[in-house]
């Protein structure tokens, strides 16, 4: 029986065709394979990133993972003084600012000024035709002479109507009469010299001169032209540069240290810097502060005067105001960049004896360009980290720059 079934068997074998390919897979489970070669390689490049990652964590601290002692610098605290100001926006003006006018009607004869040139008070400055007004002045002083010899008549006059009013000749009222004729002819005179004074002013202000001292400014009218007393524009402005003016506004929560120390008699300082606020240009003092303040803004504008006798101030010219307000002395001062700030507030890192670093809590008090005051939580000659301290944890062992010094 077993025969007989290997019989057949073998009679299959026979009948297959060797010659034809085998069937074909199903695709699915190529598209399987595929799949898990992409996930093991993820798999891989996960792994191979992450001990990367742990890599470079613990070259950042070495410290923390006992891989040596940081670099850092330091600075010594110290004992002395800051200043303590009020910094505001402000622009330069001109203490006095005049727009020459003609007084007089009459053409400009000549101009005897330079556009930009500084002018004394009583300088002059122009000229105007003053034949007219010579003219008038003739007039004025003929009349002043004919109205003299009509009141002379006067009075010759009344002294025959006196005389023979005591004799009874004529009556009292003609006397009366006399007498007030004199009085006429008197305010007559009087008249006649107002107007010949009234001419001789009129020559003089065909003489134009600076009513102040101050720069020129460029020239309105040219020589030739015809001037009038009710122009507008005037001849040309003078402006007052030396002294000058800066007028500045600071917080109306400032205002009141400022204004007890003015009613105490204090010239407080005030240093004008270019617009960049890194350039000095020029000190002067406060002088006084507004009546009001701006509601708009909650500032008050104060005005500060300065010398200017280089001349480094020019009107309308914008500058950053510094007002020193208070001197503080005997103050635990350090390098400004040696605070740090966190959610706990503000705190250096203090190196100990045994070149560790501590973290301590302080108060700063004033900072002043590169200092700032220490109210509380420091001492003089403790030693703060000033470079380096983003490497720091508490009780990190440190390594102190030997280029660096106390203080730096």
């Amino acid at each position: 029986m077993n025969s007989e079934k290997l019989s057949t068997l073998v009679t299959e074998a026979e009948d297959i065709d060797l010659s034809q390919p085998p069937p074909p897979r199903p695709k699915a489970r190529r598209r399987w394979l595929v799949w898990l070669v992409l996930l093991l390689l993820g798999a891989g490049a996960y792994v191979l990133y992450a001990r990367w990652q742990a890599g470079q964590a613990a070259a950042v601290k070495p410290a923390a993972s006992g891989g040596g002692p940081t670099p850092v610098v330091i600075a010594a605290a110290r004992t002395g003084e800051i200043s303590i100001y009020l910094n505001g926006l402000g622009s330069v003006a001109p203490f006095n600012t005049v727009t020459v006018k003609s007084r007089v009607d009459g053409q400009l004869l000549s101009v005897a000024f330079k556009e930009g040139e500084f002018a004394r008070q009583g300088d002059l400055l122009a000229e105007i035709d003053p034949r007219p007004f010579q003219v008038m002045l003739a007039q004025a002083e003929a009349q002043l002479a004919k109205d003299e010899a009509t009141l002379n008549n006067a009075k010759v006059d009344l002294a025959r109507f006196q005389m023979l009013g005591q004799k009874g000749v004529i009556p009292q009222q003609q006397l009366d009469t006399q007498a007030a004729v004199v009085r006429s002819d008197e305010a007559v005179i009087k008249a006649d010299q107002a107007q010949i004074d009234n001419a001789k002013l009129q020559i003089v202000y065909c003489t134009i001169k600076a009513p102040i001292s101050g720069r020129i400014g460029l020239r309105l009218v040219d020589a030739g032209n015809m001037v009038h007393a009710s122009d507008p524009n005037g001849l040309v402005v003078i402006t007052q540069v030396q002294p000058i003016a800066v007028l500045f506004t600071i917080p109306e929560d400032n205002l009141k240290d400022v204004l007890s120390r003015l009613r105490a008699g204090q010239h407080l300082p005030v240093d004008a810097y270019d617009r960049s606020g890194q350039n000095k240009i020029t000190s002067g003092r406060l002088l006084t502060a507004d009546n009001q303040i701006d509601p708009a803004t909650g500032t008050s504008r104060l005005k500060a005067v300065f010398d200017n006798k280089e001349n480094a101030l020019f009107p309308n010219q914008f500058v950053n105001a510094r007002l020193l307000v208070d001197v503080k002395k005997e103050q635990v001062l350090i390098p400004a960049v040696a605070i740090q700030r966190g959610p706990q507030g503000t705190f250096v890192y203090v190196i100990k004896p045994d070149t560790t670093a501590d973290v301590r809590p302080v108060k700063v008090g004033t900072t002043e360009g590169n200092d700032a005051s220490i109210e509380s939580g420091l001492a003089e000659g403790e030693q703060v980290v000033i470079d380096g301290a983003d490497k720091l944890r508490a009780g990190s062992k440190v390594l102190v720059n030997s280029g660096a010094r106390p203080g730096q």
